[in-house]
């Protein structure tokens, strides 16, 4: 098995594809190792204590290092972990799969103006047709969090939470592109 390496716009974070699929549907971010506990292999990660963030896309998984931490040391025991889980077949999730796995209510959740119903179908549509893919490219996700008085919040995941160049991404490409579909939105912020 070889596992590709790619690097992502943030310098703290690498993208790993195994060459197969990881996630069946959807995402799931851990930002601690306690929130890595129902996943051996996410706390496999971070037993190596040098990372701060592991992040599973469809096809690839994004890891990302501790402030300081030198990539050139840390990836080979990155390649390490990611090799004996998945020629092992290991499980992603306790339990073999995220269906036992609870996931707690979004509090970062901001909400949508009920009358505004067409428009957040449209804005969900274009963030699963034209963002999200890009976004998934750099490494992350993009997650939706709201729409009120023309105003998107959009939560940043992954490789894409914390990079020096998301706040551009937001405002420059993302907010640009709904405004040209939808000109009821007149700003994106981040949530």
């Amino acid at each position: 098995m070889y596992i590709e390496t790619e690097t992502t716009p943030n310098p703290a974070t690498l993208k790993f594809l195994p060459g197969r699929q990881v996630m069946p549907a959807g995402t799931r971010e851990f930002t601690s190792p306690e929130a890595a506990e129902s996943s051996p292999l996410a706390g496999a990660l971070f037993d190596t204590g040098e990372i701060t963030g592991v992040f599973f896309g469809s096809d690839f998984i994004s890891v990302t290092a501790a402030p300081g931490v030198d990539w050139g040391q840390l990836k080979p025991q990155v390649v390490s972990v990611l090799l004996d889980h998945f020629v092992s077949q290991a499980p992603l999730f306790t339990g073999g799969d995220a269906a036992g796995i609870s996931v707690p209510l979004d509090e970062d959740m901001i909400g949508d103006d009920p009358e505004h119903a067409e428009i957040v179908t449209q804005i969900h549509d274009l963030l699963e047709s034209r963002i999200r893919p890009a976004v998934a490219g750099d490494g992350g996700d993009i997650q939706y969090r709201g729409f009120r008085e023309g105003v998107v919040y959009l939560s940043m995941q992954g490789a894409c939470s914390g990079c020096p160049s998301s706040t551009a991404t937001l405002k420059n490409g993302i907010e640009a592109l709904l405004k040209h579909y939808i000109p009821e939105v007149t700003e994106v912020r981040a949530a």
